[in-house]
């Protein structure tokens, strides 16, 4: 595969099939799809060492919500995505309920499309020190739960997962949920999708600035990802759009089909490559958000928040998460 930049799971299973030119399932990747409309749910579990290869991902599960109408200001999808979302992470948290959790929230504050998760830590339920210091004034289902915001390796000049490293050793967790701003290869994913992996994370490598893993090999605990494309690379959105404007002229027009069909059937990675060097020495590595980003941030942060507090905290339903978010 080439290095089309996507850190979703779903996005390197359609490319994988797409250069294979295949309608079967990518070997070793088991795929199941729910829901439709407002909310759709599809999870991939890769299984083998085959399908490791195939879709460039670790060996895990990943989950992806899609909801095209997340991006709008409407609180009942906002609500339903939540709900959503709170499920399936429930469903990856295999640990002790009163297990402590750290909420780790990746990238860089001071720019907007990657201040996803700062944003989320600020609106989450923190909650050990509570349970150490006021216990009878909690709630019955609440856990245990810290958070940090590391800032990036620019600010810092330390790898992030070298302070979560040195968090986890002193503070002891039994699991670590990370978020973080992530790249797509499609824009209309862009803010308008959620994805869950049990097999952490690698900052920054969806914009090509691959640091320290975020996992259970470099922690000792499971790390679980969660994550929303917020950038689409200038190039793969160029590249897609050429490619619908070939269908489309292959659609409506009947003499010179035979070019449009040859341009289609160009070589996927010589065609990457060659946008590439066009925009280059124009836009540089040019990645592209929604001009409306700020707002997004702002309200998928809450979503995302809102979520991990329903999963985390059994007894605790989203009416009940402004008591303890200040």
């Amino acid at each position: 595969m080439f290095s089309i930049r996507t850190d979703l799971a779903l996005e390197a299973r359609e490319m994988y099939k797409e250069n294979a030119r295949q309608e079967a399932e990518v070997p070793g990747v088991e795929v199941e799809t729910e829901g439709s409309g407002d909310v759709s749910v599809t999870r991939v579990k890769i299984s083998s060492s085959a399908g490791v290869e195939a879709m460039g991902k670790p060996m895990g599960n990943y989950v992806t919500i899609e909801a095209p109408r997340l991006r709008e200001n409407n609180p009942p999808v906002h609500e339903q995505v939540c709900k959503t979302f709170a499920k399936e992470l429930r469903n990856m948290i295999k640990i002790d309920e009163k297990a402590t959790v750290l909420v780790v929230g990746l990238g860089n504050w001071n720019v907007t499309p990657d201040a996803l998760g700062p944003k989320v830590v600020s609106n989450l339920m923190i909650t050990r020190h509570l349970l150490e210091h006021i216990p009878e004034q909690i709630d019955e289902g609440v856990r245990p739960v810290c958070a940090i915001a590391p800032g990036v390796l620019g600010i810092t000049g330390i790898e992030t997962g070298e302070i979560i490293r040195g968090i986890v050793d002193r503070i002891r967790p039994e699991l670590v949920i990370a978020i973080d701003a992530l790249a797509s290869r499609r824009m209309d994913r862009v803010s308008t999708t959620i994805q869950i992996a049990d097999t952490g994370i690698n900052p920054g490598s969806g914009v090509g600035n691959k640091r320290m893993g975020i996992n259970a090999e470099t922690l000792g605990i499971p790390v679980i990802a969660v994550g929303v494309p917020m950038v689409v690379d200038a190039a793969t959105m160029a590249n897609d759009t050429i490619d619908l404007m070939i269908d489309s002229m292959i659609k409506q027009i009947d003499t010179g089909s035979v070019f449009y069909e040859t341009l289609k059937n160009m070589d996927k990675k010589e065609k990457y490559t060659l946008i590439q060097q066009i925009l280059s020495p124009y836009v540089g590595n040019l990645m592209v958000t929604p001009k409306e980003v700020d707002t997004i941030i702002d309200d998928v942060s809450k979503v995302i928040a809102n979520g991990i507090n329903i999963a985390l905290h059994r007894g605790i339903g989203l009416e009940d998460v402004n008591r303890y978010v200040h």
